[in-house]
């Protein structure tokens, strides 16, 4: 089996940009658990694992993101978020090209859910959700109970997180990329893995944000 299936970000969510209609109506969320409020910024870096040094190295790469208005899909709200990276000119692996990308997201009952309909993270969920349809390569996903106090770069959160792992032919594959979101904050920290490697090759560190 090719390399090239041996990681998880291939299968990871992709988040379509057509809609049929916009506006700036922002929806009222009683916790608002994932910040979604027009005008929100984020600023992630990414890191690079050594494994000479056994350290995570700055890669150069930032993603800044920002939630830069509202849009109505299918009869939904959605908020539409900007995700423009830039530091990538060598193309590195499991980090985003260089370049702007959009993606609309609104808050169900818990659930971050695209405007296809698909969950990019839950805080209420604890079932496995199977994220694709290849049987022979599935790509699963699992909240984790409890919360894990994270100190990056913008600061210390206490978060929960969620775990995506690969299933090849019957086997779990060693990595398990993380993902973590702090009430009110949004996403903190996540990783990209090899599905062979129990370490992950890249982890993105939330750096600085705007939340209102």
């Amino acid at each position: 089996m090719k390399r090239s299936i041996f990681f998880l970000a291939f299968l990871a969510l992709v988040f379509s940009c057509n809609s049929d209609d916009s506006s700036q109506f922002q929806p009222e969320s009683v916790n608002n658990f994932y910040a979604l409020k027009v005008g929100n910024e984020w600023v992630y870096k990414n890191y690079k694992y050594n494994s000479n040094t056994e350290l995570y190295e700055d890669t150069g790469v930032v993603d800044s993101i920002s939630i830069i208005g509202t849009e109505v899909i299918n009869g939904e709200t959605y908020f539409k978020f900007k995700t423009k990276t830039t530091g990538n000119e060598e193309g590195i692996t499991f980090c985003n090209p260089n370049g702007e990308y959009f993606e609309y997201l609104r808050e169900f009952e818990g659930n971050l859910i695209s405007d296809e309909g698909k969950v990019k993270f839950t805080n209420s969920d604890y079932t496995e959700r199977i994220l694709n349809s290849d049987p022979d390569l599935s790509l699963r996903e699992i909240l984790v109970e409890g919360e894990t106090e994270l100190n990056v770069e913008a600061g210390i959160f206490t978060c929960i997180n969620s775990e995506r792992y690969l299933i090849s032919n019957g086997e779990v594959t060693p990595a398990r990329d993380k993902f973590y979101y702090a009430d009110g904050f949004g996403l903190i920290y996540d990783t990209s893995s090899w599905a062979s490697q129990e370490i992950p090759t890249i982890i993105r560190r939330l750096d600085s944000y705007v939340v209102q």
